[in-house]
């Protein structure tokens, strides 16, 4: 499974500007068709609570076409508004035929930095069939509770696939607990932050693909870069049978979020 992660600095509530930026970026990096893409949390406005202004159609339908122009798997981040009248901050997996096959909603709104004053967390989590991975997407501060990745692990997920705007001033804890998920959950770890600041904060960037065994697969620095590399499936469920300890959880701990593994089942193959 091909992959490539894209690291960018994204313009505030632009998001022409920032559709321009991805294509250019894509395009320089020679992205192969049926690579999995993967964009940053709310990835073409920046970590905005301004709903009237960064919630409409235009991500989705560039994302699909994007997709389907180049013959690529796409998550891309963006924002929604709920019939409550709260935003929610989700998460899409596109097909490379342009179907939308899964839609994860952030189920950690960030109440440190006044998310959790603008938009509702989500109540599931997606597991979603691309090409030979069973996928779930993750967004930024759900990093913080492994629940959520432990509750996917044992339903199937083999990739996860996070999004993030995560400040520079916790980088630390980024890859850190990335390196944890991947080694607990015995999973590939595929994770895209932004770069350069927002009206309110710096990003240091810092994307990057860790495999089951926690070794690291491609790494950004700080600047803009489109991370590529290939993963192994066929290597992690060895690894899995080999040293089975996702098979002692205890189900009984894992909590009672509804998992939604509907896409897992129904999915293109792309």
């Amino acid at each position: 499974m091909h992959i490539a992660a894209v690291q960018h600095d994204i313009v505030w509530e632009d998001k022409p500007a920032n559709h321009a930026t991805v294509e250019r970026m894509l395009d320089e990096a020679a992205i192969d068709p049926g690579t999995f893409v993967l964009l940053p949390e709310m990835g073409d406005t920046g970590f905005s609570f301004n709903l009237d202004r960064i919630v409409n159609d235009l991500t989705l339908l560039w994302a699909v076409e994007l997709a389907k122009s180049r013959s690529i798997w796409l998550q891309v981040g963006y924002a929604v508004r709920h019939t409550d009248g709260t935003g929610r901050n989700c998460a899409t997996i596109i097909a490379p035929d342009g179907t939308t096959i899964g839609t994860y909603q952030k189920v950690h709104p960030f109440s440190f930095g006044r998310e959790s004053e603008h938009f509702t967390g989500g109540d599931h989590i997606s597991l979603i069939q691309c090409s030979d991975a069973i996928v779930s997407p993750l967004i930024c501060y759900d990093l913080r509770f492994p629940e959520l990745f432990r509750i996917a692990a044992a339903h199937g997920t083999e990739v996860f696939m996070i999004g993030a705007n995560w400040p520079s001033a916790r980088q630390h804890h980024w890859r850190s607990l990335l390196i944890a998920r991947a080694i607990e959950n015995q999973a590939f770890i595929v994770a895209v932050n932004r770069v350069g600041n927002d009206p309110h904060l710096p990003y240091a960037g810092g994307s990057i693909i860790i495999s089951p065994m926690g070794e690291i697969l491609a790494e950004a620095d700080d600047q803009p870069a489109v991370l590529k590399t290939e993963i192994d499936l066929d290597s992690l469920r060895e690894w899995r049978a080999r040293f089975p300890a996702l098979q002692d959880m205890h189900s009984s701990l894992l909590g009672t979020i509804a998992v939604d593994a509907a896409a897992a089942n129904n999915a293109p193959s792309g």
